[in-house]
Parts: C-alpha cells; structure tokens; sequence
C-alpha cells in the first residue's frame, strides 16, 4: 500500500495483540504512526521494535481529555491527522441480572462514547485536510449478541449505527467512516479459554479455525488506503464466515 507511506496515523489500543499487528503493518507501509495505550511499558517495548513510530500514553475512558489527547496526538504527527484507528476498547462482562450499573455504564462509556468522541476530535482536524479516514473495530457479537455480554454488545452494535451517521455527515467533505468486525482472534484472551469452549466456537466458523491478528490488520490497510476511498459507512466483516453461519 504504497499510498499510505507518511500518512499521520493514530492506532488506540495499540499494545493489544491487534493493535501490535496493525502497527506493524502500516509500519510496513511507511505510515507515520502515533501509538497509544495505557501500559506505558508496553508502548515502550512497541518503540523499540518499531523506532519509527511514536507514542503516547492515554487511557480513553478520561472522555474529558480526548480533545486534548487528539490535539497532542497530532502534534505528535507533525501537525496533521490522516487516519484513526479506534481499536481500544474493554469488557466488563456479567449475566444481565447480575450486571451492575457500573459494569454497563463503564462499557458503554468506553467503548461507544469514548469512540464517538475520538472520533469528532478527529474529524475536526480532518476538515483541515478536505480528507480523512475513521476504522472503527467492533465486533462480530455486536451483530449477533452473545451471553453475558449485553453491555458490550450493545456498545459494539451502536458503534456501527453511530459511524453510519458519521459517514452519513461528512462522506461530502472526504472523509469516510467504516467499522471492521472481528470474529474471534487468536489473542491473550483466547489463549485462557478452555479447551472445550474454543472447540465449541470453532464448530461455529465455517472457516473451521480462529482468526489472527494480521486478518484484522490486513482489513486495516485497505480501509485506510486510496483502494477504498468509495467505501463509506460499511462494515467489513472479518470472522471466518461465523456471522453468515
């Protein structure tokens, strides 16, 4: 993706296990990366494998600083945002009788409205440029639901809704808008499931396997590409077939 060499890229959630792919990758293709999370320590393991990019610690869930960190962020870039890659996000999971107030509202305000408002800040600075791109990564269980995780589900499925209005607003002005929905990734996370839950959930992906974090970061690359410049408010599902089984 020659296209995307010294684009000014920020990547949230950046020292998960798709977040390291998709820094890697737009590494790969010369993008000029801000790389934020909230391990310190891990950003700084990240700026030692990849030396071009740079970092900043944030944590997204402090909704009131995101103008501020958008702005620093840009500075960063040297002044100019090309792409935000929103793929921070958290689960708080519970069966819905015992979920308490604080589980969904912490859900909801990080993973919908700290995403809407990364977003907005970024669009701002976009309308400088007369272009821009948002990729916003869901979930496939925001499409399908999933137990124990109505608030998580629920924020992952208003993202969608939320980045088809985004398009909606701003598609005239050049900037697109789109989500990806990962299946289940070959993560930290999946690691710790019991073997017998992993086999049950293989037996529902077509594709007969979990995906891995470069499928993510692949979809990355071409929703921040010129490829997809006529592509707006969709969303790119990346699941092995599970959705559609």
């Amino acid at each position: 993706m020659k296209d995307l060499n010294k684009k000014n890229i920020i990547v949230t959630g950046a020292t998960g296990g798709i977040g390291n792919s998709i820094v890697k990758k737009l590494d790969d293709c010369g993008a000029n990366i801000l790389a934020s999370g909230t391990r310190l320590e891990k950003l700084q393991e990240l700026k030692k494998i990849f030396k071009n990019i740079k970092i900043l610690k944030f944590d997204i869930s402090q909704s009131e600083k995101i103008e501020e960190f958008i702005e620093n962020a840009t500075k960063e870039l040297g002044g100019s945002l090309d792409c935000l890659v929103n793929n921070a996000g958290i689960t708080q999971d519970n069966l819905a009788i015992r979920m308490s107030l604080d589980e969904w509202q912490k859900v909801i305000n990080v993973n919908l409205t700290s995403t809407f408002l990364m977003s907005k800040f970024s669009i701002k600075k976009m309308l400088k440029n007369k272009s821009g791109k948002i990729i916003n990564i869901t979930s496939v269980v925001g499409h399908t639901g999933n137990i124990g995780q109505a608030n998580y589900t629920a924020s992952k499925a208003a993202i969608v809704a939320m980045s088809k209005s985004l398009a909606i607003e701003y598609g005239k002005k050049n900037i697109n808008i789109n989500c990806i929905s990962p299946g289940f990734i070959k993560t930290a996370m999946t690691d710790k499931m019991d073997d017998k839950f992993k086999e049950a959930i293989i037996s529902r992906i077509p594709a007969a396997r979990l995906g891995e974090p470069d499928d993510i970061a692949n979809a990355v690359l071409f929703l921040a590409s010129n490829q997809s410049n006529y592509v707006n408010g969709e969303t790119l599902h990346v699941n092995g077939g599970m959705y559609m089984a």
